[in-house]
C-alpha cells in the first residue's frame, strides 16, 4: 500500500510521461491485461487514457487494472489512470 507522500512523488513523475494504454468502448481485455502487466515490469509507473466513448466508472476501472495486474492505483484525474507496481528486474523508482 503506498502512503500519500509516495503517491505524491509518483503524481509528480507521471506528469512528464505520456499515456501508452487507451481503453475505448470494449473496456479491459485479457489482451490488455497481459500487454499493461508487461509494461509495468518494464516501466513501473504509467498513464492509461480512458475515451470518451467508454461509459464505464473510471474509479472502478483503475480498480480493475490495479487487481487483474497486482498494481496500486497512484491517480485517477479527468481521463487518466495512473498506475504503479515496483518492479522485480528493472527497478528504476526509489520511493521516498
Amino acid at each position: 500500500m503506498l502512503t500519500g507522500k509516495q503517491k505524491r512523488y509518483l503524481r509528480s513523475l507521471a506528469h512528464n510521461i505520456d499515456p501508452i494504454f487507451q481503453i475505448g468502448k470494449a473496456g479491459i481485455n485479457e489482451n490488455m491485461i497481459a500487454q499493461i502487466d508487461d509494461t509495468l515490469e518494464n516501466r513501473e509507473l504509467i498513464k492509461i487514457h480512458v475515451l470518451q466513448n467508454n461509459f464505464d466508472d473510471k474509479n472502478e476501472l483503475a480498480t480493475a487494472l490495479s487487481e487483474a495486474t497486482n498494481s496500486e492505483v497512484v491517480q485517477v484525474i479527468g481521463s487518466m489512470i495512473v498506475i504503479y507496481r515496483e518492479s522485480e528486474e528493472n527497478k528504476e523508482i526509489t520511493l521516498p
